[in-house]
């Protein structure tokens, strides 16, 4: 609740987002938002770059890209100033064409493919 905490964020761009049922959600538990939004940074992270779900984790860091440019990201002025936009269209490629060859998925898949 203090100076510069997640719940102040929360509360000063709540009139201006573009869907406010989203930041009403997260300032019923700030605190628990802003771990959950820790979490799922960390957890897409260490996903992308191991290749391990490539698809999910890009997946979640697109949603998560989402949510904060449908919240946070929503007022600013013009839109292409705010860095979610070109985030969640970052994702994309990677939710889309999924991991390459260098990556935990292609490991994974191919020892399955040599147990068939």
């Amino acid at each position: 609740t203090g100076t510069g905490s997640v719940g102040e964020l929360m509360t000063s761009v709540r009139d201006s987002a573009a869907i406010p049922a989203l930041v009403d959600l997260a300032l019923k538990s700030p605190a628990g938002f802003g771990y959950a939004i820790a979490f799922g940074e960390l957890a897409v992270g260490i996903g992308t770059l191991l290749g391990l779900f490539g698809r999910l984790a890009a997946l979640g860091g697109a949603l998560i890209s989402l949510s904060l440019w449908l919240t946070v990201s929503w007022q600013t002025s013009p839109y292409y100033y705010g860095n979610d936009l070109a985030y969640l269209m970052a994702w994309l490629p990677l939710v889309l064409a999924g991991t390459s060859l260098v990556s935990l998925d292609a490991l994974l898949a191919a020892r399955r493919r040599r147990s068939l």
